[in-house]
């Protein structure tokens, strides 16, 4: 027999999560039920429903009268006595296994037999709270994302021990509710931050080791991959004392190093600097709760970072590809000479032809007038040979991904381009240290790491070596204003700052799948909806190409030696099979053939 609809709904907890899972019940036409110990807590529910749905109502998305039926459809209490009549209860008090197993504990003294009680926990573990319980086939996992209005997934997570009926019903709900749900089994972190806290705790591990700064690796993940906040910034909203939560959950699981918590985060989180809500974590902020991020003594002094560099009038390209067009458009576009060389007059022509066709499509689409295009096109000569390159004041190199042929190309600039000129690689995994002890001039040669589509992307990894002389740095810095791109400044290890932090999310991606915990689609689901991410990740592999990732990945196996770090076997499996991506028509999934 089919369970009655879920029309009365107790929410245990107001916090920011629980207010805003109240909002959108009562919204829904659900009778709601606000339970809070905290009076102010409560008080302060109702005051946020109420702005809420007066904004609402000046946007016009609803009446006055819809508004006061939604109002009246939320009560407060300070007892759990009160969720008597639930037909689901959701519980968001705080991360606490002993704080929830007693919750749950009165509530089976309290609601009627068929009532599902459901945790939104993202780091315990729900078959633990439902084994304690009286009702364990109708315990399950219901887990918002916040803000709750906002963001559509909901992941339902069930026991062995949960009913397919209770599922079925609050399943049914979520969409109701207007979010889209996703079934998921009981592992700390679930599908989204499974992903995401790893992820986030390799930040925090990076920034520890003073390998970047915050702003940098913020502004990395930001603009490298489109994420809508920087890793840094988030532990500070999600509240770096639940992310230490989350990370012991997942570790004491996986036993997976780099689920283990960064040592930063125990010594911020017992420091009391537990994010936003405290009003300092990784950043300062205005005051306890607000966004405002206000200066503190970690702040880059922009004055600290100029410098003198040298003066460039002339720039050289290497490389007939996709990227290396790019980057001659973008420096022809900031008005710089650039001679594009390849390793033919007809490749060279080539390139330059795709650079022409791309100011084209900006023409057409309003973006540059068609005298700016002629302007930009005049500005790039293609070359046949490295030795135009002799009067360059910074040559960029975009060759193939592979140590021997860049530094047999460097060991040549070494001989073409005169003394002083800056020479940069735009390698994404390789050491660029190897690439400058090929030249004796290795003060001179720095990364320069581009992302694709180069006149797109705002994004330029600037990477000093041990042997980078500050001038040659600097020299970069001022080039990247000048191109309107935004450097930031990292050291010579693999990966970089970008692919460190997202190649190993990647994999671990794969590795859930390849356990069958969740279906690709609801992987790619779950950090789209859940964790903002433009694409997910077997959509993203599929377009950088299953071998590009599959050689990121072994070279920071390679250098950081740490088994999480190990390729997946799906992902070999997969680039052995050639099943590379949309270049190939298949990957994780199959494309249509161009």
């Amino acid at each position: 027999m089919d369970r009655p609809p879920l029309r009365t709904i107790a929410v245990v907890g107001l916090g920011t999560m629980g207010t805003g899972i109240a909002d959108i019940l009562a919204r829904a036409g659900r009778e709601v039920i606000g339970i809070d110990t905290n009076e102010a807590a409560a008080r302060q529910a109702v005051v946020a429903l109420e702005s809420s749905t007066a904004r609402s109502v000046e946007r016009e998305r609803m009446t006055q009268s819809e508004r006061r039926e939604t109002l009246a459809r939320f009560r407060t209490f300070s007892g759990l006595e009160a969720a008597a009549e639930a037909d689901l209860v959701i519980e968001v008090v705080p991360e606490d296994y002993d704080t929830k197993c007693q919750v749950f504990a009165e509530l089976d003294t309290v609601v009627k037999p068929d009532t599902i009680l459901a945790t939104g926990t993202n780091a315990l573990s729900v078959t633990r709270l439902a084994a304690d319980s009286d009702r364990p086939e109708r315990v399950l996992g219901l887990h918002f994302f916040n803000p709750a209005p906002a963001m559509k997934l909901v992941e339902i997570v069930s026991s062995v021990l949960t009913s397919p009926q209770a599922v079925a019903a609050v399943t049914e709900l979520a969409r109701e509710l207007g979010k889209d749900p996703i079934a998921v089994g009981d592992r700390p972190g679930f599908v989204a931050d499974g992903l995401l806290f790893g992820y986030l705790n390799q930040a925090a591990a990076m920034y520890e080791s003073r390998y970047a700064t915050r702003e940098d690796i913020d502004s990395a993940m930001k603009l490298g991959c489109g994420l809508p906040m920087g890793p840094l910034a988030l532990l500070d909203l999600i509240g770096i004392d639940t992310a230490r939560t989350v990370l012991e959950a997942m570790y004491e699981q996986s036993h997976d190093r780099l689920h283990a918590p960064a040592p930063v985060l125990r010594q911020l989180s017992e420091a009391g600097l537990t994010g936003r809500k405290a009003g300092r974590g990784f950043y300062t902020y205005a005051a306890p709760g607000s966004a405002e991020v206000v200066p503190d003594a970690l702040t880059p002094d922009p004055a600290a970072r100029r410098g003198a560099g040298r003066q460039v009038a002339e720039v050289g390209v290497v490389g007939s590809g996709t990227m290396a067009g790019g980057i001659a458009e973008v420096f022809a576009k900031a008005g710089y000479r650039t001679v594009l060389a390849a390793r033919s007059e007809q490749k060279a022509q080539t390139a330059k032809e795709r650079v022409a066709r791309s100011l084209e499509r900006s023409v057409t689409k309003g973006r540059m007038t068609a005298e700016d295009r002629d302007a930009t096109l005049a500005l790039i000569t293609p070359a046949g040979s490295l030795d135009a390159l002799g009067t360059a004041d910074l040559v960029v190199e975009a060759v193939a991904e592979e140590l021997g042929v860049k530094r047999q190309l460097f060991q040549r600039l070494d001989e073409v381009c005169k003394p002083g000129a800056v020479l940069a690689t735009t390698t994404s995994s390789l050491p660029v240290v190897a690439c400058a002890r090929a030249t004796s001039r290795p003060q001179d040669v720095i990364g320069m790491h581009f992302f694709n589509p180069a006149p797109a992307m705002k994004l330029v990894e600037v990477v000093s070596t041990v042997l980078t002389a500050g001038e040659a740095r600097a020299t970069v810095r001022e080039i990247c204003a000048k191109i309107r791109k935004h450097p930031v400044d990292c050291g010579d290890r693999a990966g970089f700052i970008v692919n460190a932090l997202l190649f190993p999310y990647l994999n671990n991606a794969v590795k859930m799948l390849q356990d069958h915990y969740a279906s690709l689609d609801d992987i790619d689901a779950a950090m789209k909806l859940g964790g903002g991410y433009p694409m997910g990740p077997f959509e993203l592999l599929d377009v950088v190409g299953l071998d590009v990732s599959l050689a990121i990945e072994r070279v920071l196996h390679e250098e950081f030696r740490d088994p999480g770090l190990a390729p997946a076997p799906l992902l070999e499996h997969l680039v052995a099979a050639g099943c590379l991506g949309r270049k190939t028509g298949r990957g994780f999934r199959e494309y249509a053939r161009r």
